[in-house]
């Protein structure tokens, strides 16, 4: 079992690592590279105006922040960086898919696909609805706040689907719907005031971007999942 939880997870994670750094490196990384062009450029004066006057310096605040961080250099660095790290992951949520196939396998490769929709839903969907995709340069309220808000609503969305997918009672099902309803309730916390030095313009086709590259790395990740699952408990089909 343990051969074949880890078998499933190494490939199934490298499959959807390679999709998602595909897609990231066409779609998402161009759009951070020009939203860095407006975060390393100096304001004029009558911007540094503007921005004081309306909460620019949150913004100033994340500007010196990412000054003083590393950051790969563009082209392979940044693609073998970002390919590293989605590997990592990948493999990590194929483990938690792989080790809950353990408890209730798919039968068929689809089954897996509908996996790895709600790991888009619990960990990519849900969290966005109050703390969206983020450009650099864009003001965010305090770190710790916005990683208990995640890590809250992540867990909860997760066994409010659960409940609605396997609970056997109607009882059951409602509970889930009000835990997938409680974190959007208490809400995520928000800067001040909200401002970026990218143009909003640029910010929404971020949010759209991040959002269909995550559903496409999760859908490759859980009908790979599955279908490696089930090829390994029948070596012969």
């Amino acid at each position: 079992m343990i051969k074949r939880i880890v078998q499933t997870a190494g490939f199934a994670g490298l499959i959807a690592a390679l999709v998602l750094t595909l897609l990231q490196s066409l779609w998402v990384t161009p759009l951070i590279l020009q939203a860095e062009t407006y975060e390393s450029a100096e304001p004029t004066p009558v911007e540094q105006a503007n921005d004081h006057e309306h909460g620019g310096a949150a913004v100033a605040h994340v500007h010196e922040h990412n000054d003083e961080a590393w950051a790969p250099e563009d082209g392979w660095q940044r693609t073998l960086s970002t390919g590293g790290s989605n590997l990592v992951v990948a493999v990590g949520f194929a483990l938690i898919l792989a080790g809950l196939f353990s408890l209730r396998g798919p039968t068929r490769a689809w089954h897996g696909l509908l996996w790895g929709l709600g790991g888009f839903a619990t960990f990519a969907l849900a969290p966005s609805l109050g703390l969206p995709p983020e450009l650099p340069g864009s003001a965010a309220a305090e770190l710790a706040g916005r990683q208990t808000w995640w890590i809250g609503t992540a867990a909860s969305t997760a066994v409010g689907l659960a409940l609605i997918a396997f609970g056997r009672h109607w009882g059951l099902r409602v509970a889930g719907v009000v835990l997938l309803v409680i974190p959007h309730v208490v809400g995520a916390p928000q800067p001040e005031v909200h401002s970026s030095l990218a143009p909003e313009a640029l910010a929404h086709e971020f949010i759209a971007a991040s959002l269909i590259t995550n559903a496409a790395f999760w859908a490759v990740l859980g009908w790979a999942a599955g279908w490696l699952y089930q090829r390994h408990a029948s070596p012969s089909a």
